[in-house]
Parts: C-alpha cells; structure tokens; sequence
C-alpha cells in the first residue's frame, strides 16, 4: 500500500511556574499503527533524554524551551530536527540540536552509516568535504585537528545530506551550530540506493 507522507502534529507542554516550554511532534496518517506507535515512541524517549540532559530537573534551571523543525517529509523518509535552549544562569543559555531519520514504513530509525555501502570509507569521504568548506566559508575552529562529528549528527534535507557540530564541538558559541549541507549527487556512487538517501536520488 502506497504511504503518503506522514501528519506531524504538534503538541505542547507549559510549566509557568519554571519558565518551560516544550512544542514536540506526533507523527500522525501512518497505514501500520505499530510502526507510528514505534515512531513516536523514539521521538518522545529521545526529547526526554534530551530535557534531562540539558537540565529540566536542575533546581537552578531559569528557562528552557523546545522545538522542532521538519527536514524531510516525503518518499517515505521522515527526517525531524529536535532542538532544546536551556539556560541555568549565567553569561549565556546553551541550543543543542538532535535529530532522528526514520524509514516511516517499517519504523526504523537510520544512524549514518547505514546511509552508505559498506566498505565505502563514508567518514572520511564526508569529512574531507566538511574540511574545504570550513576553508571556503572561513569558518573560525577551536578544536583542530577537525574530527568527524559522529554517527547521529545528520539529518536529510531534500537533496542534501546535512551533517553538523554542536555549540562548541567545532567552532565559538558566537557561530552557532554548524551545519554543513552536502549535495547526494556528491556522494552518489557511495550512498546505499536502497536507503533513504537513494530514496531522494529517484525523487525530481
């Protein structure tokens, strides 16, 4: 049966009293319940991670809001964005950004390396590419040598592989998270054509 793409929903968690703002999404409109149940089952045990991490229970904690932003929302892959501002006092609150890639006819949830073939030697092709546009857009280090920013630090959108660094893993708090779009036609004899990036190859 043909899956059209998933109904994100949002939905909301106020606490006044601690300064908490919390927008999550529902998938929604899936054909296999079991698969949107598995879904947003991820999506809310990753959002809490991320709150517990990054201070919602800390007794100090002055503001927190959360949001999230769609990447990708078609030929069956579903990329989302989560992102927490915490701020606990001090010079300045902290954004961490997380994200998840999820095949939304079977449920599961991609980590990198399962975008490519194997035996392709995908970090070190993606982290020379990371190199020459922290060159090309003179992007301030301050952590040299530049490493691979890991397995979970990805997203897809549209025709872009989009791999990042958090505040601080490769460049000042003033730059913010670093992003670095990378075209799947400069990867395509790599990528695995079965997977979500070969899904976005077919797609015009």
């Amino acid at each position: 049966m043909f899956q059209q793409p998933a109904v994100i929903q949002t939905r909301t968690h106020i606490d006044t009293e601690r300064n908490i703002h919390i927008n999550y999404p529902v998938v929604t409109g899936l054909n296999n319940s079991r698969v949107q149940q598995s879904i947003n089952h991820a999506i809310i045990e990753d959002l809490n991670q991320l709150l517990k991490e990054w201070n919602y229970h800390d007794p100090s904690l002055v503001e927190m809001q959360s949001w999230f932003e769609v990447k990708t929302n078609q030929r069956g892959v579903l990329s989302l964005a989560l992102y927490v501002y915490s701020y606990t006092g001090g010079a300045h609150g902290m954004t961490v950004i997380h994200t998840l890639t999820f095949d939304i006819t079977t449920g599961k949830n991609y980590t990198l390396n399962e975008l490519f073939k194997p035996d392709s030697n995908y970090e070190n092709v993606l982290l020379d590419m990371i190199k020459a546009q922290v060159k090309e857009r003179d992007i301030p280090v301050i952590n040299e040598p530049i490493t691979f920013p890991g397995n979970e630090n990805f997203y897809i959108a549209d025709k872009c592989l989009v791999l990042y660094y958090q505040l601080y893993d490769l460049a000042p708090y003033y730059y913010g998270i670093t992003y670095f779009p990378i075209s799947i036609y400069a990867i395509q004899n790599i990528i695995d054509e079965e997977g979500p990036l070969g899904k976005m190859m077919g797609s015009f």
